[in-house]
């Protein structure tokens, strides 16, 4: 038997094509999107459908989903931390966080991550499978209907690399904006890269208006080499002409991701150093305390250390300002509860 077709990855236009050819009216594409937009992972559910169809579209397709395999919920500021099983056993994390806008979900993009930053508890363990268009989405729905709520901004910040698994963000970044589903808006999505230019130049030519973030962590390539293996191949100077190219092509505000590491890169050289590399620049940068992560000597920068670091930058004329901590009692970070549970099942 033919191995079943992924029928939730299908925006509705490449859906109802593949009806068409089927001999099935387009019409029913979008009572189908409908359905699976609302949750539905089985075609039985499918009630306004023939049963006939319902049997053909089950022999054809298959619809993945995400189930909660665990959720933590802070007692601090009720962020939301989830683990959610896919349908081969593997795990990943979403983290649900409330702002005065209303609620943000960071989702994964990713079953682990081959970028291996030194920091990072995700890429600790490698890269075990890119996740579908439909897994990346189904943890937004998921997350809504468990906690009641709407999601009305996304960071693509979660487990993994958006970038390195080009292809099926981009179909995610289709589905996720079409009308009758979470329809967010571009410029309410975040996605996070660690700096791999080849795919940054791809996603300037689309010219999307969602936010792009830039894990860039140290102001030149020594320091970023032993922090980010990714450093290797593109240097500071290289990841910051596509940055500048980016922001001129797009009109979009780059935001620089900058983990801050004691005694490591949150001095005021370093300071000085990313000032002079970014001025000019449409950027904004987001200092990040570095969490503890086990097996590492990395501890997070002190609260006069931090202030320092956005004083020599505002000097600048660069806009930059401290991550607030969500979730703190639930070590809210992605990776870190994937990695417990599998050392828990070991």
């Amino acid at each position: 038997m033919n191995q079943k077709t992924d029928i939730k990855s299908m925006p509705t236009e490449q859906l109802a094509e593949q009806l068409k050819a089927l001999g099935i009216p387009a019409f029913r594409a979008k009572q189908i999107r409908s359905w699976l937009d609302h949750g539905v992972t089985s075609f039985e559910d499918m009630r306004n459908l023939p049963l006939a169809l319902r049997e053909q579209l089950a022999e054809r397709y298959t619809i993945p989903s995400v189930k909660i395999e665990r959720k933590l919920i802070s007692a601090i500021d009720g962020t939301v931390k989830y683990l959610f099983s896919l349908a081969d056993g593997e795990t990943v994390e979403s983290v649900l966080m409330k702002f005065h806008h209303g609620w943000s979900q960071c989702i994964s993009t990713q079953v682990g991550c081959r970028m291996g930053c030194t920091f990072c508890a995700t890429g600790q363990g490698g890269l075990v499978r890119n996740l579908l268009p439909s897994e990346i989405l189904a943890q937004i729905e998921e997350a809504q209907r468990d906690h009641g709520v709407r999601v009305s901004s996304v960071v693509l910040m979660g487990m993994g690399e958006p970038l390195d698994n080009f292809d099926h963000v981009m179909r995610f970044l289709e589905m996720v904006n079409e009308e009758g589903g979470v329809q967010i808006g571009m410029r309410h999505i975040s996605l996070s890269t660690c700096g791999l230019v080849d795919r940054m130049e791809e996603l300037m030519e689309r010219r999307l208006q969602l936010t792009l973030s830039v894990s860039l962590h140290a102001p030149n390539d020594e320091l970023r080499r032993r922090l980010m293996p990714i450093a290797r191949k593109w240097s500071v100077d290289e990841l910051l002409d596509t940055c500048r190219r980016y922001a001129e092509c797009t009109g979009r505000r780059i935001s620089f991701e900058y983990a801050m590491v004691d005694g490591v890169t949150d001095t005021d050289a370093c300071a000085k150093e990313l000032a002079q590399k970014l001025k000019g620049m449409l950027c904004h940068v987001n200092l990040i305390p570095v969490n503890p992560v086990d097996g590492t000597p990395y501890r997070r920068s002190c609260a006069d250390r931090l202030q320092s670091f956005v004083k020599i930058l505002e000097r600048a004329g660069i806009t930059a300002t401290v991550r607030r901590t969500l979730g703190a009692d639930i070590n809210a970070s992605c990776g870190q509860l994937r990695r417990k549970e599998q050392q828990n099942n070991a």
